[in-house]
């Protein structure tokens, strides 16, 4: 598992950006939402995986209630991912699991065996 933070680095309706594989370019996002933290890769489902934020850490509107991909204007829930409205409309962000340990550190989980690509 690949440690991302520690649950408390992230407040409420704040979200951060991760690069786990160290590729100089975010390939996730972390996200609280409604007391739960949420992860998802940032990549617009829209365009073959287009980055979201349009500057580092910027994944929100400005109202603070959607995830934007500033490329193309799609809207997407926190919690589901779903687009609700632009040109991904229909489709979701790839969620990925997480795993808080006990003493608060936020990992990235292994992906469920269905999961992965034979």
């Amino acid at each position: 598992m690949t440690r991302l933070c520690h649950q408390q680095d992230l407040a409420e309706g704040q979200v951060r950006g991760f690069d786990p594989e160290g590729r100089g370019q975010d390939s996730l996002l972390l996200v609280r939402h409604q007391g739960r933290l949420h992860a998802w890769r940032n990549a617009c489902p829209h365009v073959d995986g287009a980055p979201l934020a349009w500057r580092r850490d910027a994944y929100l509107s400005a109202d603070g209630r959607h995830i934007v991909c500033y490329a193309h204007g799609a809207r997407f829930d926190i919690a589901t991912g779903r687009c609700i409205s632009g040109a991904a409309l229909g489709q979701a962000l790839s969620p990925l699991r997480l795993r808080i340990q006990n003493n608060g550190e936020v990992h990235l989980a292994p992906p469920h065996p269905q999961e992965t690509n034979p």
